[in-house]
């Protein structure tokens, strides 16, 4: 059987738990000021309308009240790894999503912890005990059952699917539930007169794969309970980024290079975390009438140098500059073509006469103060400029 634990509104239930004049209130992360994008809203937000990637604007209107909090992106990975140790106390087979969701195949553990039901309790309870923040948990033996049986029992849900009972449970909802399946695909599918799974699974296979092709034969064997798809342990990350969006335009190189300076810290920094390498660097670039832009480059050998990475990123940038001369409304670094920091790799000859074993001592230094003080506790001179304009209190 596979458990699919997702972790309810996680941002915002970590601020509320870490403020608990805040618990029972709406909170908002991110989307501060007006000017950015929601990153999470509490369920007493949600009531409200407010919801993910929505701007910051709109989800004021709509609610004046709540409590618009900075995200603290550092704080919730830590506290996601937490939960995810906690994972692995049931079985080794687990599949992470994202820091607040993960599939779990615990096949094999049964004996040791029990029924797939008793090891979900299990979970939830314990998260709730050590980390005192609520998760819901979803039993099936199909993958997307469980995800699907999780979102239903939201907040703090369990609901399990039995073996003989998937298509019971699938039958009565919506189309929109299935993997896939948005509101565009939702609105077609219901044009067709399909509203239900049990319409779809009823259907006939031939006609729906030549009306919608390859989509229309994956919908008709979910709706028959067909999915072959297993738990895959530690799906690595294609890419790891940070992005910021600003309070007020900004059109100054000086200023732009800071951001850039601090984004290539804050990404280089969860790099060498997860103990990787990246061979691509790309720079995402919001003017302030909302067009974005992206320039990337490859590297010519995998790093996870800070001052490569950074040199790499002004220089996309002064090239974006020079295309793109307008105010910048946002800033993002990212970093792609992942691979394992201990693959063998080509050695230089001239690493000492270049610097860069230099900067790799600068680089564990910074890393190691700041995993004991805070990300904020060093940065290059170069960062400072953002780092105390972000610090200073809103006006």
């Amino acid at each position: 059987m596979i458990l699919h634990v997702d972790m309810d509104a996680f941002y915002a239930s970590i601020e509320q738990r870490d403020r608990p004049e805040l618990r029972g209130t709406p909170v908002v992360v991110g989307g501060s000021e007006g000017r950015g994008v929601v990153t999470a809203a509490s369920y007493e937000a949600r009531e409200y309308g407010i919801h993910s990637a929505m701007p910051g604007s709109r989800a004021v209107k709509l609610c004046p009240h709540a409590t618009f909090v900075r995200g603290r992106l550092d704080h919730y990975a830590a506290v996601g790894r937490a939960v995810r140790e906690i994972f692995h106390r049931f079985t080794p087979v687990v599949q992470p999503l994202s820091l607040d969701e993960a599939f779990l195949d615990v096949s094999g553990t049964i004996r040791l912890h029990g029924s797939p039901r008793e090891i979900g309790m299990s979970i939830r309870e314990t998260i709730r005990r050590e980390l005192d923040l609520p998760a819901s948990v979803g039993i099936a033996p199909l993958k997307f059952v469980a995800k699907i049986a999780s979102d239903i029992g939201k907040p703090n849900g369990f609901v399990e699917v039995p073996e003989n009972g998937v298509r019971e449970f699938l039958d009565p909802l919506p189309v929109a539930r299935l993997w896939g399946v948005g509101k565009v695909g939702q609105a077609k599918l219901q044009r067709m007169g399909y509203r239900t799974i049990a319409e779809l699974r009823v259907a006939d296979r031939d006609r729906l794969e030549s009306q919608l092709g390859r989509w229309g034969l994956h919908l008709w064997n979910l709706a028959n309970g067909i999915d072959a798809r297993r738990v895959v342990v530690d799906r690595q990350a294609k890419g790891i980024g940070h992005e910021r969006t600003f309070s007020e335009d900004l059109s100054d190189m000086e200023s732009l290079s800071s951001v850039v300076s601090y984004l290539c810290e804050q990404t280089c920094r969860r790099l060498r975390r997860a103990r990787r390498l990246t061979s691509t660097v790309t720079l995402k670039y919001r003017r302030e009438d909302f067009q974005t832009f992206s320039r990337a480059r490859k590297l010519s050998d995998p790093t996870d140098s800070t001052l490569e990475i950074l040199k790499v990123a002004e220089t996309l940038l002064a090239e974006m500059r020079q295309r793109q001369p307008r105010s910048v409304r946002l800033l993002g670094v990212s970093l792609g073509g992942l691979s394992e920091a201990d693959a063998p790799k080509q050695m230089n000859l001239f690493a000492e006469e270049s610097g860069d074993e230099a900067s790799s001592k600068v680089d564990s230094l910074s890393d190691e103060i700041a995993s004991k003080l805070g990300k904020h506790s060093v940065y290059r001179a170069s960062s400072h400029q953002w780092v105390d304009r972000k610090n200073q209190p809103p006006k």
